[in-house]
């Protein structure tokens, strides 16, 4: 079933968990999100980045992300995820996305909430709905190359709280990326999380919902303190994706020999990464 980042942001807020959101890298990585979500019986947000462009085209991947959202047995939003220019973000909608996200967090103040409010109106035009950035989390999304300390980045900037309410109420955006103390990528150590920053912009913002990027690598204890603050959607992709290219490896050792068909690996990768989305999953909605 086919919704709205708002809807499925609603459904979050009225049961008080976090809505795991995470990556389509290709078909079996959507195979495996939706397939966890309806064994666990959850909504769930599939989102394919701009910087993933050249894994596979937004064109090629988008409509099949429809597709498949379309036929699902649970509430799934079909969501852009750190788009860059206003003329991504209404590509993805054309195709019939269901949710944007602008990044501007590298653009100074006005420039990303000037942006924003072009984004929103695009979006209201469609039936779609908007989430944005505000500060920064220092190292931008991608899905290699990020295995680095989270707590030495000194190109972070945590989220204003006053200026988040600025920011909201002049854009009219549906969710807040929040920075406060994640990072993407793989955590060399425990990352320090200030979830005082997500209570204040929550009490600020008349109870937006926010949204956890960075989120692979995070301690159980720490999801649910930041859902417990009003966290409401979580971004979760390197270690999914870790998952799959361990079950890879591991298959290719077990066997021993040639050939390696293709088709193995790929049913390989699908398993690890819907067992370690269900685990998120479970995490996220406080099952466990």
């Amino acid at each position: 079933m086919l919704v709205t980042l708002k809807e499925i942001m609603d459904l979050a807020e009225e049961k008080n968990i976090a809505i795991g959101s995470f990556n389509a890298s290709g078909l079996e990585a959507i195979e495996a999100e939706i397939t966890a979500a309806e064994e666990l019986d959850l909504p769930v947000i599939i989102q394919f980045a701009q910087c993933h462009e050249s894994w596979e085209p937004l064109k090629t991947i988008g409509p099949i992300m429809i597709s498949m959202a379309k036929e699902a047995r649970v509430p799934v939003c079909v969501h852009l995820d750190h788009g860059e220019t206003l003329e991504y973000l209404e590509d993805a909608l054309k195709i019939g996305f269901t949710g944007i996200m602008y990044d501007g967090s590298t653009l100074p103040y006005n420039e990303n909430l000037e942006n924003t409010k072009k984004a929103v109106a695009m979006a209201r035009k469609y039936g779609a709905s908007v989430e944005a950035e505000l500060g920064s989390m220092g190292r931008r999304e991608s899905g290699t190359g990020n295995e680095k300390s989270g707590n030495e980045d000194d190109t972070k900037i945590y989220t204003d709280p006053v200026l988040a309410k600025e920011f909201v109420d002049a854009t009219g955006i549906d969710a807040l990326a929040c920075s406060f103390g994640t990072t993407h990528g793989i955590y060399l150590e425990e990352p320090k999380l200030d979830f005082s920053v997500v209570t204040e912009v929550r009490n600020n913002c008349n109870s937006i919902p926010v949204v956890m990027h960075g989120g692979s690598g995070v301690s159980k204890d720490d999801y649910k303190k930041a859902i417990k603050s009003g966290v409401r959607k979580i971004n979760y992709f390197t270690y999914m994706d870790k998952a799959g290219g361990t079950a890879v490896a591991d298959y290719i050792k077990q066997i021993g020999r040639e050939p390696v068909y293709f088709s193995s690996i790929y049913m390989a990768a699908r398993k690890a990464m819907k067992e370690n989305v269900k685990e998120a999953m479970e995490v996220f909605a406080l099952l466990k």
